[in-house]
């Protein structure tokens, strides 16, 4: 009786180990984080043409469409430092100035971050752009009301 008890504890803890194995062992090779651009400006000629993401606040007045190829050029900051940024490709639908956006890319040893893709941060009032130009609007309630009644 004690030699099938203490049987299922160790089948369990096996399981349990084996299981907790997969999940935090892949869990962590996963994970992507990313820089700001204080950091990124810091960097390492080490880390200089490494694929790596860097999040920030697009400046206001600094996106620039380039006629002659297919992409745009801006500036992104975290209020402390600012980086050029040059992206290739299509920027996403919500996409704009003095908003947050993640840029993925490399660092240059020209201190001019290469981008190729671009995940915009939106607000909550998000709103899709078929319904803005159906001229819906968002409800505003205003919060404080809604904690006094």
């Amino acid at each position: 009786m004690k030699s099938r008890k203490v049987g299922m504890i160790v089948s369990i803890l096996v399981v349990g180990g084996a299981l907790a194995y997969l999940a935090l062992g892949n869990f962590g090779d996963n994970l992507v984080y990313f820089f700001t651009p204080s950091e990124v400006t810091a960097f390492a000629p080490d880390y200089y043409q490494k694929k790596v993401r860097v999040g920030g606040m697009v400046v206001e007045g600094t996106v620039k469409a380039h006629p002659d190829r297919l992409g745009l050029t801006f500036e992104l900051t975290d209020g402390e430092a600012t980086i050029p940024v040059t992206f290739d490709g299509i920027p996403p639908d919500l996409f704009k100035e003095g908003q947050g956006a993640v840029v993925e890319g490399y660092w240059t040893d020209a201190h001019q971050f290469k981008s190729n893709l671009i995940m915009a941060k939106h607000s909550e009032d998000y709103m899709p752009i078929e319904l803005k130009r159906a001229g819906v609007e968002l409800p505003r309630k205003d919060f404080m009301k809604s904690l006094v009644q």
